[in-house]
């Protein structure tokens, strides 16, 4: 097996890492399909399309792979990804953040343990079907990524976590494609999950149900008082863990005024809610810091920051890390439910540039 020729594609059963094995293979590359399973729920398995790890999406994968006629894998990491990622899920919930769990799987798990696997195996890269575009930048001696040119799908707020070494070995050839293109040319190549709808974000909980999963992995929630800035309690929450910085909806208080949850703590198990104005900040620290298409900086940078998957960008300056690797970033327009545990990702046109988790938020 020639390994520059060989790539492995990460086949999860849908419309896009299927066009990724067909469209490498038509390059003429020497295609293998490995997918992950990667958790059990017995809920997500009885009900189509709940899980991009279900069984059903594995047997997807292997019938797209047979008409492909490329080899194909099935690799079990499920005890990593509850080690790695669902775990992590649960423990961020219960200190009071709420997680970013694609974002720690894409680095540890699909981009690191199933990588590992692949080059094992003797491919020379991983594919996906990720709507990202990257390469190496001459310039500045290291790996850059961009956003995918189709701006509803781009995904690189998922992705800015790769390091360095993860990027020289994957390939993201969708990036350069809109998603309707995607569904002709799998329509044109007779694929049939052409028109497979989308995978829910997070993989491993059945729709609307991360409550309940939450309850499932952790019996020991407990109520606790909602108050407001000044401590005056106003009714009682059922688990922090059930909330989120910004929310409105099923607070179950009754005020003069709508209230947001602005505040958790988690010494005291108290819910702090605000008025919608207390939810606006533009200064907050960032850790677990990641630099793509630029170095480390050592003075303050002008660029744009984005705080939530979906949400717009905001011109920000990135001041250099601490000693302790944790950098301030201030929005210079500020924005609602700054939530720790998201992750901030900063760009400058179409490049990524880095980003880091939300560590503490300044009122």
């Amino acid at each position: 097996m020639d390994s520059s020729r060989s790539i492995a594609v990460a086949m999860s059963g849908g419309v896009d890492s299927s066009l990724t094995a067909a469209f490498l293979l038509e390059k003429g590359y020497e295609v293998i399909g490995l997918t992950m399973r990667l958790w059990f729920d017995p809920e997500a398995e009885m009900v189509p399309g709940k899980s991009c790890c279900s069984l059903e999406a594995v047997n997807d994968a292997r019938k797209i792979a047979d008409q492909l006629d490329i080899p194909h894998y099935v690799l079990n990491l499920r005890d990593e990804f509850k080690k790695e990622v669902v775990d992590y899920f649960v423990e961020e919930y219960l200190q009071g953040r709420t997680p970013n769990p694609c974002v720690i799987c894409n680095r540890k798990i699909k981009f690191g343990l199933f990588l590992e696997k692949a080059l094992a195996i003797g491919a020379g890269y991983l594919a996906t079907g990720h709507y990202v575009r990257s390469g190496w930048d001459i310039n500045r001696k290291r790996y850059f990524m961009k956003k995918g040119l189709d701006v509803q799908k781009d995904q690189s707020y998922m992705l800015y976590n790769l390091t360095q070494e993860q990027l020289s070995y994957s390939l993201f050839p969708l990036g350069e494609f809109q998603k309707e293109e995607v569904r002709k040319k799998a329509a044109g190549l007779k694929l049939p999950v052409a028109q497979k709808g989308e995978s829910q974000e997070v993989c491993f909980i059945p729709e609307g149900g991360y409550r309940e999963f939450l309850t499932r992995q952790y019996e020991n929630i407990k109520p606790g008082p909602v108050v407001d800035k000044a401590g005056k309690v106003l009714g009682q929450h059922s688990g922090l863990p059930f909330y989120t910085i910004g929310q409105r909806r099923g607070l179950g208080l009754t005020t003069q005024k709508p209230m947001y949850v602005i505040d958790m703590e988690v010494d005291t198990n108290t819910l702090v809610v605000g008025t919608r104005e207390e939810t606006y900040a533009s200064n907050f620290t960032v850790n677990k810091l990641n630099f793509v298409s630029m170095p480390e900086p050592r003075e303050p940078v002008s660029l744009m920051a984005r705080i939530r998957y979906r949400s717009p960008e905001v011109p920000a300056v990135l001041y250099p890390p601490d000693k302790e690797k944790v950098a301030r970033v201030e929005l210079q327009e500020p924005r609602s439910a700054v939530t720790p545990g998201q992750s901030a990702v900063f760009y400058e046109g179409e490049n990524v540039l880095g980003g880091g988790t939300i560590l503490e938020v300044m009122k």
